[in-house]
């Protein structure tokens, strides 16, 4: 970090384009970079009542932030691996899609960028829209499914009931719904050609297409932790609920 009165005297859009993650900690206090671009980070603050302590509190924060690794994941019970994918969804929907939506929405582009925005601005939202409503169907029927597994193996359910739940919806079904979301931003990444630009590009759409491009790595890792390791766990428990409730039906 620069010493602090350097800091403060610096342009945000030079800032920005030091370090594009600079862009979403201003975003998380209220502030467009864009708008400001020749303007101080000093006069930016005052203007939003934004301390700038606080603010490059922040941006360190963020620089530290670490996400657990798939072995780290693999090692904790199934319950664990729900609660962090629901914070991811959090993130995602609180933080992430709302960054990117401003920027859509807001950037004035140049000329040669104006067809390319105008897409955007009508794909990016029936892309959130879905992507949304594919949220709330995995926490409403997979996450859902996976705690009604958990209450048979404590035995919350009567043994009928408990077939009943356990032959319904199979969790492989549900894997294969899941498989057909897997590639959400294809349409995104088309458009801005593998999120290509050329060096003179200007910084919006360097912040822009990196924002875009990060959020799009962010997807496949959350997919890839959801197939390779909540799917097996949960197939797992599944069958080993349904072989427990088979067996107690024999004996009774």
């Amino acid at each position: 970090m620069q010493a602090d009165k350097d800091f403060q005297s610096t342009s945000v859009g030079e800032l920005v384009s030091q370090n594009y993650v600079f862009a979403a900690v201003l975003h998380y206090f209220g502030i467009s970079f864009y708008q400001y671009p020749t303007d101080s980070l000093e006069l930016v603050c005052k203007k939003h009542k934004v301390h700038v302590r606080q603010l490059t509190s922040e941006l360190e924060a963020w620089a530290l932030r670490k996400e657990p690794t798939t072995e780290e994941l693999y090692l904790n019970p199934i319950e664990v691996l729900i609660a962090y994918l629901k914070k991811k969804h959090y993130y995602f929907v609180r933080q992430e899609l709302p960054f990117l939506s401003n920027l859509i929405s807001g950037i004035t582009p140049e000329p040669e960028y104006m067809g390319l925005m105008a897409d955007l601005r009508i794909m990016f939202p029936l892309f959130v829209d879905d992507f949304i409503h594919h949220i709330h169907e995995e926490e409403s029927r997979l996450f859902k499914r996976i705690e009604m597994l958990q209450d048979i193996e404590e035995n919350r359910f009567s043994l009928k009931d408990a077939l009943t739940i356990l032959e319904r919806d199979p969790i492989h079904l549900l894997a294969e719904v899941h498989e057909i979301h897997e590639d959400e931003m294809n349409g995104i990444r088309k458009l801005t050609a593998e999120y290509s630009l050329t060096e003179g590009a200007p910084l919006t759409m360097k912040v822009l297409y990196h924002e875009l491009q990060n959020f799009e790595r962010e997807l496949i890792i959350h997919s890839q932790i959801e197939d390779e390791l909540l799917f097996p766990k949960a197939v797992e428990l599944e069958r080993e609920a349904l072989r427990q409730i088979r067996k107690k039906i024999r004996t009774n």
